[in-house]
């Protein structure tokens, strides 16, 4: 009996074995063919492995190499950088309206309460305590805008005029509103190239209108943005500002007390009023946590024509002149059509004879 039920199971088992179809074209019951594969994006256009954690140091060397590569492309040899407030907008040339942004890197105003008082306020005694110094403060901000644009006139034209194939001393700034757009407006309205450093902000920050839109750049790391702005810098103006301002100016002043940077670099603080109200740097020279000498690291300004005169000075005497010397000894004649006084200015010419 066990024979047989042995020998009826390896009949059937061989049965079931002849039924069954060859094994490559076997389909497993109920789950079919799978459906065709797509292609696999490649590793650097692929957006959720760029956007990853795992993709950080893509998107660091790409903050570097980028602007590099635009640098190069736009002919930038060097630049002059434009630190100051992005919370306060200039005189508008229609009403003289004032107003005070939301936040650094806003694109909006302030709530009303914050803003500057109007005049019909402060008479009718409306305008509360903060919007009264709020108003006083307002038109010294604005000034300071018209200040920043008339000194990137300044320095672009001349600059403009510089013999070279590249171009020179680029105004150039943090690329969102207040001091940062006159800056930008100035070198435009002075018909030069201008560049915008943005940078990424939760408060909607958008690049002013008059950056040359092929030097228009938005960064998502801070430090990748500071290196830029250290990197090509030959001078650096310090208007009126709050952190960042202070973060900035305070870093490249740092960079050079520590020979860090491997150039000299013009440093001018404009608007000495503001800035004796907001820091004591003599207490830091008192108490031996800065040499005498590091306050010869800057020098202050309270004009257009002042701050001026002193970058014309110190990107002579720094580059300008040393480039001279260079060129004079090549065969290439590098300043067909130009004077030493030219290139120099009468005054310093003078000096270098």
């Amino acid at each position: 009996m066990a024979g047989d039920a042995q020998t009826r199971m390896g009949e059937n088992s061989g049965a079931a074995m002849a039924a069954r179809p060859d094994s490559a074209a076997a389909v497993i019951p109920g789950n079919g063919a799978p459906p065709p594969l797509a292609v696999a994006p490649l590793a650097y256009e692929n957006p959720a492995f760029l956007n990853s954690a795992d993709g950080r140091l893509i998107r660091i060397v790409s903050e570097y190499l980028e602007p590099l590569a635009r640098f190069r492309r736009e002919q930038i040899q060097d630049t002059v950088v434009f630190f100051g407030s992005a919370r306060f907008r200039g005189r508008d040339e229609a009403d003289h309206a004032l107003e005070l942004l939301e936040n650094t890197g806003s694109t909006r105003p302030a709530p009303q309460e914050e803003q500057p008082a109007k005049a019909k306020e402060i008479a009718t005694g409306q305008a509360s305590d903060l919007q009264r110094k709020r108003a006083v403060a307002a038109v010294e901000m604005a000034r300071y805008y018209e200040d920043a644009r008339r000194l990137a006139q300044l320095l672009t034209r001349w600059a403009k005029g510089i013999p070279s194939r590249k171009h020179r001393f680029v105004v150039t700034s943090g690329g969102g509103p207040g001091i940062m757009e006159a800056a930008n407006r100035g070198a435009h309205e002075a018909g030069g190239k201008t560049i915008g450093m943005n940078i990424s902000l939760p408060f909607e920050q958008a690049p002013n209108p008059y950056i040359t839109p092929s030097l228009n750049f938005e960064f998502h790391y801070f430090f990748m943005r500071k290196l830029w702005f250290a990197y090509l810098a030959k001078a650096l103006v310090v208007f009126p500002g709050g952190f960042g301002t202070l973060d900035e100016m305070f870093e490249i002043l740092t960079l050079t007390q520590t020979q860090k940077l491997a150039k000299k670099i013009t440093v001018v603080v404009y608007g000495t009023e503001y800035w004796k109200r907001v820091f004591h740097l003599d207490v830091l020279v008192d108490t031996g946590a800065i040499s005498p000498k590091d306050l010869e690291l800057f020098q202050p300004a309270d004009t257009p024509e002042q701050a001026f005169e002193i970058l014309r000075h110190g990107l002579t005497e720094n580059y300008l002149a040393a480039e001279i010397a260079a060129a004079s000894g090549c065969d290439e004649d590098l300043m067909a059509g130009f004077t030493v006084e030219d290139f120099l200015g009468p005054e310093i010419a003078k000096t270098r004879k």
